[in-house]
């Protein structure tokens, strides 16, 4: 795991913001179901790129490439987001997929691995933005040791080699520890690489 404390500067943040702000605006942020149970989670969430990840009960985890609601094609990726994953991502070819949660009150994320894509060789990158996330991460056993990392608006995480498949998760957000957004809360922005090269 590589962490980039702080690589968005307030700037860097505002401006990433305002095109997250764009991408909500043609792809809104709905709250998806878990499979099989049909719980919803506590997140919201959208995406951009070619494909988004989504869920619900009928159909499970999955890659799609339109809104689960909308029925319409997600929005393209800001090439900020592509500049950062060439500058610190480690990886010839370009995300396909950033999934978007939003963390407000309550909300988490608990242990989890990212395995719903097709080549394990690509990184998962991460951005925060907005208030603290008590990030918790372990190794490729839900019954390895875990250790908890608070992310801060502008710090971005790489999962990559070993801990590609690392649990991770989201315990908390603590409200109030940023003025970026105005409705408070967090945006988690992960970038994935779905398909294997041709």
């Amino acid at each position: 795991m590589q962490y980039f404390p702080q690589k968005l500067d307030p700037g860097g943040q505002s401006a990433l913001l305002g095109e997250l702000r764009r991408i909500m605006a043609q792809a809104p942020l709905y709250t998806p179901t878990m499979p099989r149970s049909g719980r919803p989670m506590s997140v919201r969430m959208t995406n951009c790129g070619p494909l988004g990840w989504v869920t619900d009960k009928e159909r499970g985890y999955r890659y799609q490439a339109t809104h689960p609601e909308t029925g319409k094609p997600w929005p393209p990726m800001p090439q900020m987001l592509l500049d950062l994953w060439h500058d610190v991502g480690g990886y010839p070819f370009p995300p396909e997929a950033c999934l978007v949660n939003y963390y407000a009150g309550p909300a988490k994320m608990g242990l989890h691995q990212d395995r719903d894509e097709e080549d394990f060789a690509a990184p998962v990158l991460s951005v925060s933005l907005g208030d603290i996330g008590v990030f918790r991460v372990g190794g490729r056993s839900r019954k390895d040791p875990t250790r908890k990392l608070e992310l801060r608006s502008g710090d971005v995480v790489v999962l990559d080699g070993e801990d590609r498949l690392a649990f991770h998760g989201i315990d908390r957000i603590l409200p109030g520890t940023s003025e970026l957004l105005l409705e408070g809360g967090r945006f988690n922005l992960t970038l994935r690489r779905v398909s294997k090269p041709s």
